[in-house]
């Protein structure tokens, strides 16, 4: 149970880590009213740390693809992120298989999703930011809210932004996968680190229509 709150939280942060380049944009800029991102999976890192008493698990998971949308004026954010669930890999065939069979169940649950929803972004100097994004994350059939923050530099067309957090996955309701003295930690360790180009959308403020 813990692999599957690992892998919902990193699909939802990477979502989020995206996004703000659209939104951070946004808010620098009175000529750009709302902006479009599509997400290349080819320049994410979603990395996971679960520490336990014998030895910590690491691993990993990949972008399928996704969509971002926000807008200056309204401060709302929209599209769609979708995380493959059968992409989890740890580097043990054996625990890579139960991850995906028996906690996310990813052949009847293919997909997580990230939903965006709304942002605020505090900029700095140099092109520097914080942001904060809530959404929406969809697994298994269930909703799920969720606030994140990141930070990173966007210069012209160029983002770099970095997160990490810790995920209490037992006190979402999810199963302690401890046994006796082969224990876990209560928490998910999560590190996002993206790069890229952003084409954005250009629409006129109201003041330049004047």
């Amino acid at each position: 149970m813990a692999r599957r709150v690992i892998y919902v939280i990193g699909s939802c942060a990477f979502a989020y880590l995206l996004s703000i380049a659209v939104l951070v944009r946004g808010a620098a800029s009175v000529e750009l009213r709302s902006g479009t991102l599509e997400l290349d999976p080819s320049k994410t890192q979603i990395e996971f740390r679960l520490p336990g008493s014998l030895h910590t698990t690491h691993g990993t998971f990949k972008l399928e693809r996704g969509t971002i949308i926000g807008d200056q004026a309204t401060g709302k954010a929209g599209g769609s992120i979708v995380v493959d669930a059968r992409s989890g890999d740890t580097g043990i065939g054996a625990r890579d298989n139960e991850m995906r069979e028996s906690v996310l169940e990813a052949q009847r649950y293919p997909e997580i999703t990230f939903d965006p929803q709304h942002f605020t972004v505090e900029l700095r100097g140099g092109g520097q930011f914080q942001a904060t994004m809530q959404g929406v994350l969809r697994l298994q059939g269930g909703s799920h809210d969720v606030t994140l923050t990141a930070q990173g530099q966007l210069v012209g067309d160029k983002l770099t932004a970095t997160a990490h957090f810790s995920v209490p996955y037992v006190d979402w309701g999810l199963k302690d996968p401890s046994v006796l003295f082969l224990t876990v930690a209560k928490q998910v360790d999560i590190d996002i680190a993206t790069a890229g180009d952003v084409v954005w959308t250009h629409q006129p403020s109201r003041s330049s229509d004047k």
